[in-house]
């Protein structure tokens, strides 16, 4: 049985408000993403979760670790296996830009076009990492990561199959908390912003 796990995704960063591929590639939170991180952190607070009271994990890219720092006022330990899945040749471009030179089918699921990236790391390496991660998981934590990577963190944690992995709602400026076998959503009291990764 997996210890309470609670799950943040980083607050809008600026490609997300462009709705440009991020992945293993970074960049900065937006005023609302940091507006997110730390409504999503008092709303914690209010219910008695800190980083005194569970570990702390953060993704080591710089939006993931912001979030963190933000929201619960110290430095998180890095993780690297809370990284967001690797989106290869596409990471940087725009969903426009990647439909122009690698068209896919029309109304392709967004989980089909994740798989697709060429070059990308694939959903068998991010389960893979993901299991690991929580395979280790010893006490209460929180898990600070990315919009691709908490959904297949959630999938596994919640005894489900690659194939319920978009069975689970997604979104910024929420929280996850996972413990007994149950799966909740806790939203910040600020509105989500748009876009995964």
């Amino acid at each position: 049985m997996l210890p309470e796990i609670l799950v943040l995704r980083h607050g809008e960063t600026e490609w997300n408000a462009a709705r440009r591929m991020q992945g293993g590639r970074d960049s900065p939170l937006t005023e609302y993403g940091r507006a997110q991180a730390r409504a999503m952190g008092a709303m914690l607070a209010g219910r008695g979760i800190t980083a005194a009271t569970h570990r702390l994990l953060s993704s080591p890219q710089g939006r993931a670790v912001e979030t963190a720092r933000l929201a619960f006022g110290v430095a998180p330990e890095i993780d690297p296996r809370l990284r967001e899945i690797a989106m290869g040749d596409w990471s940087g471009l725009t969903r426009a830009e990647i439909d122009a030179r690698w068209p896919g089918p029309q109304g392709e699921h967004f989980l089909d076009f994740y798989a697709r990236a060429p070059r990308g790391e694939g959903f068998d390496a991010l389960w893979a990492r993901c299991a690991d991660l929580l395979a280790a998981l010893d006490r209460p934590t929180i898990l600070v990561t990315h919009g691709m990577t908490s959904r297949v963190l959630r999938t596994i944690a919640t005894g489900r199959g690659r194939g319920d992995l978009a069975a689970l709602p997604g979104g910024q400026g929420v929280v996850f908390r996972i413990a007994h076998g149950r799966h909740d959503m806790l939203r910040a009291p600020l509105a989500p912003a748009r876009g995964e990764g």
